[in-house]
């Protein structure tokens, strides 16, 4: 099966709703356990990061992992659409989670020294090789998921043929 580009960048584009535990949103309601007050579980609307949103970050935060974190959340947010400084706001542990899912959907399994690592010149080079490759832009190659780009990446190397 050969797939198009509209399908190669079908994933850069979607949103996913996620689901908010009530012990992410208020951690002291719910160990409390039992309160008639504890919140009850919500949702918000992410949308997964693309290699621009995630050379942007590094960018901005360079010195700063904590500030990457926050950025990360707040790129992904759909609804609500929230600040940096509203997410900075946030207690710790919803910034985590949040962070949690939007690595998650933006097909990232990696820390977040990682990620800062991740974002130097092996990204350059992976999104030279994709263009060339499959003949995209660079404004294609920036709209992909980290995720895709590895899963590309990893298709080339075996072998398969765009």
């Amino acid at each position: 099966m050969t797939l198009s580009v509209d399908d190669l960048l079908l994933g850069g584009s979607a949103t996913h709703v996620v689901d908010v535990p009530p012990a992410a949103l208020a951690p002291a309601s719910a160990s409390a356990g039992g309160d008639d007050d504890a919140p009850v579980p919500a949702s918000v609307t992410l949308r997964p990061l693309v290699l621009a949103d995630v050379q942007r970050i590094h960018k901005a935060a360079a010195d700063s992992t904590a500030l990457v974190s926050a950025l990360m959340v707040q790129q992904a947010l759909v609804e609500p659409a929230v600040t940096l400084d509203q997410v900075q706001r946030m207690h710790a542990g919803l910034v985590e989670f949040l962070l949690g899912e939007v690595n998650r959907i933006s097909g990232l399994a990696l820390g977040e020294d990682e990620l800062a690592d991740a974002v130097h010149a092996p990204l350059a080079r992976a999104c030279f090789t994709l263009s060339r490759q499959f003949g995209w832009t660079p404004e294609e190659c920036a709209g992909l998921t980290v995720g895709q780009v590895l899963l590309y990446l990893e298709m080339l190397a075996r072998g398969e043929q765009p």
